[in-house]
């Protein structure tokens, strides 16, 4: 009974939905007051719902159902390019009044309008996984990939600052799981749908550094470097180089991973003692640490 239930869901929501052009224009306008409310609420900043806004998951998402709901490939990149070219520059609009951009917010566009073109060939190709074969699949494969390195990032931010990302995590999966469920019919397209991104995801880790660093920091104590001042530093996989000398003298900072480490400055006669971390806080971000060593 239950099955029962999930099937006639998703066959409403994949196939069974009314995507006039009328109801494609009102979806690309809903979509755009959802995100901005996400966007334009403080209570919404740095969570899962902001990132509608910024990343690909949520449009991914409304993109499906418009195509699933198509009766021919064309029928399908043109009101997916519609419901783009809609929902995106109205998305910035209703910001304009909010931000201390004002209008140059929508320099921001340009990255969107883009990717708008893109929808043409994408949804007109992507039309063809309601055919539920081996094609659906391979169609199906890069964003299935996509979803999978998001809801892995995802639910490791979790882990590490619960309960950050966990939504964002939950709707990536979800978003894999319906896919396959009705999008393929066969179990093992099912399971290679599944668990072959999650090997991509295993390998890319695999290769891919914790973290990846470069930036310039001041030094505390206000140091005056001369052009002559040399740098050492206890980590050799982290690498602290004099990029200002001078009054207000700063290091540049090149890391593939968090941790801990020393570094000594030599110039001439003196020499600057300090110590460097480098860590996640608990928003996910990047903080660095240095302090003098006496």
């Amino acid at each position: 009974m239950k099955k029962n239930i999930l099937r006639r869901c998703t066959d409403k929501i994949y196939g069974g939905l009314n995507m006039s052009w009328p109801v494609t224009v009102m979806y690309a306008v809903a979509a755009a007051l959802l995100t901005s409310i996400f966007l334009i609420l403080p209570v919404f900043k740095d969570t899962s719902f902001a990132r509608m806004g910024v990343t690909f998951e949520a449009w991914i998402f409304f993109a499906v159902i418009i195509m699933a709901n198509c009766r021919t490939p064309l029928e399908s990149a043109l009101k997916t390019f519609v419901f783009f070219l809609i929902s995106q520059p109205l998305i910035y609009l209703i910001q304009v009044p909010f931000t201390v951009l004002g209008w140059q917010i929508f320099m921001y566009y340009r990255y969107w309008f883009i990717w708008t073109l893109l929808t043409l060939p994408m949804a007109y190709i992507g039309w063809y996984i309601t055919k539920k074969n081996w094609l659906s699949l391979l169609i199906l494969a890069p964003v299935l990939c996509y979803l999978t390195w998001l809801y892995v990032d995802g639910f490791r931010t979790a882990y590490s600052h619960f309960p950050r990302m966990l939504v964002m995590a939950l709707f990536c999966l979800l978003q894999v799981l319906i896919y396959l469920y009705v999008f393929t019919e066969k179990t093992v397209q099912k399971l290679i749908g599944l668990v072959a991104p999650l090997a991509v995801m295993f390998a890319l880790t695999l290769i891919t550094p914790e973290a990846d660093i470069n930036t310039t920091q001041f030094l505390p104590g206000d140091p005056v470097l001369s052009e002559e001042a040399s740098v050492t530093v206890d980590d050799p996989e982290i690498t602290v180089q004099v990029e200002k000398t001078g009054e207000d003298s700063m290091v540049g900072i090149q890391a593939r991973k968090y941790g801990s480490t020393a570094f000594t400055i030599t110039d001439g006669g003196n020499e600057y003692h300090y110590s460097l971390e480098i860590f996640e806080d608990n928003e996910g971000h990047t903080q660095i640490n240095i302090a003098p060593v006496e």
